[in-house]
């Protein structure tokens, strides 16, 4: 995640209001520092965006590059593309000069080759054209053999020299002697350092460079200009890699970070003079400075974003999806909400809101203090499921020292109506013998009233069921959970349970059987194992489809059971990963892994045929799949995606990369101010647009009435696209006036224009106090010109 913080004060008033731009997938982020709320997605980019700079020229645009091989030129606050700038090559890094006015630098591949593991630093030049994608293929070499990453580069003091680390070596070019210093370390010293470089950040008035290295060093790098009368100093206070490092605006402080979550601020590049800002919760991945030097931005390894005073006080806090070590707990839906929920932080449910992209709130449920050490076995929370209606949540977390000491614990949660949050209801140790691998609520039990009912699967060998019961005495009135049913076959592991949707059966599979049970006497009904293989997955079709039981075995077969003839209705050997059944249709998704690649079957037990067949979904091994309901269903013009119209479909990868499928192109999906300039009528006009359109369109109405003919089409809509740009653009993306003159004349008829003139010369008495005094001093001029122009 790349972040710029930019600040900049409101015309109207004393306090700040400034802009915080963060690199997220193929997107940028424009987020708000004053409300935390995310104000335009920039979309147009079709790879992983790897950089985002200001313009030097005009800081109210934004440079982004892309594995896409393109830099874009962005009024990121309107959310509008300016230009596409086509390089042809993977952009791994981007600098701006405010000195390179028409030149830039990127970070590349060597011979395009990124096997090679070998980069190249070269400046790009912009053409200045009107066309909104031009080709920008002439670079120049600047450093060659260089690392990827953008925190291994940095620009010095007003551009003079760049340096560039790798390895165990720092380059220095300077450009205007065009020559290159190389500084080598030696791997460890006699004390048993770690001299990597990782990281790099210059001085923005002064000739020092600061490096950051692998055993925690920082090096302050002076007289670089000489080979060998170089000098450098240490700072020592992170016991692990520097993870990044910036200097402040004026230079009087340089800030790190790393895996301790802790903001070091070391004042005047003094050992003895530095603050902290701890216990920020993950480690520090990257910092960035606004460019009035009041705030400082942190990003962070578990996908969060903090905002500081230059006084060291955290001033917000931006959280998206936290990316833990392990999914253990699947995806899960709270029925309340419709929020996401998977594991968060060490031992906490963390509560996703997947249409605002913010997180809801974390819960803590292990509620122990997690301590970062390598090898230290700590609780892990494995599983979690609600009730139908979300009024109950069971979790279960275990720690395992060893393959004979396991901890295993249980815990129901109640939620609270009147604080708003889940209360723990009942504790229960080692519900079994050994790791419980599934668990499921009875969901009808809540919605005709009954008694809420829980089922855990263990590998002991048994299931067991859980109900709700009255544990109520004279002095104390309680509900808690006891076991009320265990049940086992042959003593086999138990590894996945499902209730029916009318909540009548329950089906529990051991190891290569499935076996089915009546939830009223818990009563075997029948037995399933066919063909041979340890099943996977298991769940129940709905609706018209509820007859049917599905499962997955580990030699790659997807079967169907007919629960109505107890036999076999048909299988298909396709190595699915991910059975997902939709909650409000027939469908069903299954994943299925290949060599290369995931591909996704979405069909209906009835019909063993896939309708919608998606190839290489994503590269990568998918592990969790759902469905969320949508709260209005979504009307779909293309029958493929029929199947999405009431549920949409998320499915998170082995890197945790969180994917869901879209109804619409891509085309569909860019708003208009990111496919063009010009925005639509339904958008705030300009006053220009108020002046000279609306007017027009008025009056053309109007005498297409008189003569009897139906509108069609407004005369605005009609005229040419320079007068289109002009009136619907703000002005400061605008063209320069001189470029923008003889195109708007061309454009115009002048003898309707000056007929219109005169009319809005009448019209203006009685909107002066609308438009500001200066725009007059601008439209008087403009008439007196085509009024004599059109004279002569």
């Amino acid at each position: 995640m790349a972040v710029v913080c930019r600040s900049r004060p409101m015309r109207a008033a004393g306090s700040g209001v400034g802009y915080l731009l963060c690199a997220s997938g193929d997107y940028v982020k424009v987020y708000s520092t004053a409300t935390e709320e995310c104000v335009h997605i920039l979309q147009g980019h079709t790879n992983l965006v790897t950089g985002i700079q200001l313009n030097p020229q005009n800081h109210m645009q934004l440079y982004s590059c892309s594995l896409d091989g393109t830099v874009k030129l962005w009024d990121f606050t309107d959310g509008i593309l300016i230009k596409t700038f086509v390089v042809g090559y993977k952009l791994f890094a981007f600098y701006t000069l405010a000195g390179s006015e028409d030149s830039v630098f990127i970070i590349i591949p060597k011979k395009n080759e990124e096997s090679l593991d070998s980069f190249q630093l070269v400046s790009v030049k912009l053409p200045k054209t009107p066309d909104q994608a031009v080709e920008a293929k002439e670079l120049s070499l600047i450093l060659d053999d260089i690392g990827q990453s953008p925190k291994c580069t940095a620009f010095g003091r007003e551009g003079e020299y760049v340096a560039s680390v790798r390895g165990l070596h720092l380059l220095v070019y300077f450009f205007k002697k065009k020559k290159v210093n190389r500084f080598p370390l030696s791997a460890t010293s006699r004390k048993g350092a770690n001299n990597y470089f990782t990281c790099v950040a210059c001085h923005p008035k002064e000739d020092c460079i600061a490096s950051g290295h692998k055993d925690g060093k920082i090096r302050l790098w002076r007289n670089f200009n000489h080979k060998r009368e170089y000098t450098f100093s240490t700072l020592h206070w992170h016991h692990d890699v520097v993870m990044d490092l910036a200097f402040s605006v004026e230079g009087t402080s340089l800030l790190s970070g790393g895996v301790e979550s802790v903001l070091v601020q070391w004042r005047d590049g003094s050992d003895c003079k530095k603050e902290f800002l701890p216990r920020l919760g993950s480690a520090i991945e990257h910092i960035s400075a606004s460019p009035d030097g009041t705030l400082y931005c942190t990003s962070h390894t578990e996908n969060k974003i903090t905002l500081i005073h230059s006084n060291l006080r955290v001033s917000a806090v931006i959280q998206g999806l936290v990316k833990g070590t392990d999914i253990k707990t699947g995806l899960v839906i709270d029925p309340r909400t419709k929020a996401l929920v998977l594991n968060g932080k060490p031992g906490h449910l963390q509560f996703y809101c997947l249409q605002t992209d913010k997180q809801l709130y974390n819960l803590d449920i292990v509620q122990q203090e997690y301590i970062h050490q390598i090898g230290l076995n700590q609780v892990d929370l494995v599983k979690a499921a609600f009730s139908a209606r979300g009024s109950w949540l069971a979790t279960v977390e275990q720690r395992e020292e060893k393959e004979t000491e396991l901890e295993l614990q249980m815990k129901l949660w109640n939620y609270d109506e009147q604080t708003q949050s889940f209360t723990l209801n009942t504790r229960i140790n080692m519900p079994h013998e050994d790791h419980v691998t599934a668990l499921c609520f009875r969901d009808t039990d809540e919605l005709e009233d009954g008694t809420p009912t829980l089922v855990t699967a263990g590998k002991d060998g048994q299931f067991k069921v859980w109900v709700l019961v009255d544990d109520s005495d004279s002095e104390k009135q309680s509900m808690g959970w006891n076991c009320d049913f265990v049940g086992s076959y042959h003593n086999y592991p138990a590894t996945n349970c499902c209730f029916s949707e009318d909540g009548s059966l329950l089906a529990v599979s051991f190891e290569e059987t499935v076996t089915v049970w009546n939830s009223d006497t818990w009563d075997l009904i029948c037995t399933f194992c066919h063909p041979p293989g340890k099943i996977q997955n298991l769940c129940f079709g709905r609706l018209s489809c509820s007859k049917y039981l599905l499962g997955t075995t580990d030699n790659g077969f997807l079967c169907c059971w007919n629960l109505l003839s107890c036999a076999l209705e048909w299988s298909a050997q396709l190595n699915v990963m991910v059975l997902q059944p939709d909650p409000l249709s027939e469908n069903i998704a299954a994943v299925s892994q290949l060599l290369e690649g995931s591909d996704l079957f979405v069909f209906k037990p009835n019909e063993p045929r896939p309708f919608c067949i998606q190839r290489n979904v994503c590269r990568e091994r998918v592990q969790w799949a759902v469905f969320i309901p949508r709260d209005v269903p979504e009307s779909v013009g293309s029958e493929k995606h029929q199947w999405l119209s009431r549920s949409q479909l998320y499915f998170l990868t082995e890197t945790q990369d969180l994917l869901t499928f879209s109804t619409k192109s891509t085309e569909e999906r860019l708003t208009p101010s990111s496919k063009q300039l010009a925005v639509e009528e339904s958008l705030p006009m300009t006053p220009f647009y108020l002046l000279l359109g609306k007017h027009r369109h008025q009056q053309q109405s109007k005498e297409n009435a008189d003569l009897g003919t139906a509108v069609v089409q407004s005369h605005l809509a009609q005229v040419s696209p320079a007068i289109k740009e002009l009136l619907h653009t703000p002005a400061h993306v605008l063209p320069s006036a001189s470029f923008l003159c003889s195109i708007f004349i061309n454009s115009i008829g002048l003898n309707k224009f000056h007929m219109s003139v005169g009319k809005y010369q009448l019209d203006l008495t009685k909107c002066c106090g609308s438009f500001p005094f200066s725009f007059f001093f601008f439209l008087i001029p403009l008439c007196i010109i085509v009024h004599k122009s059109d004279y002569n």
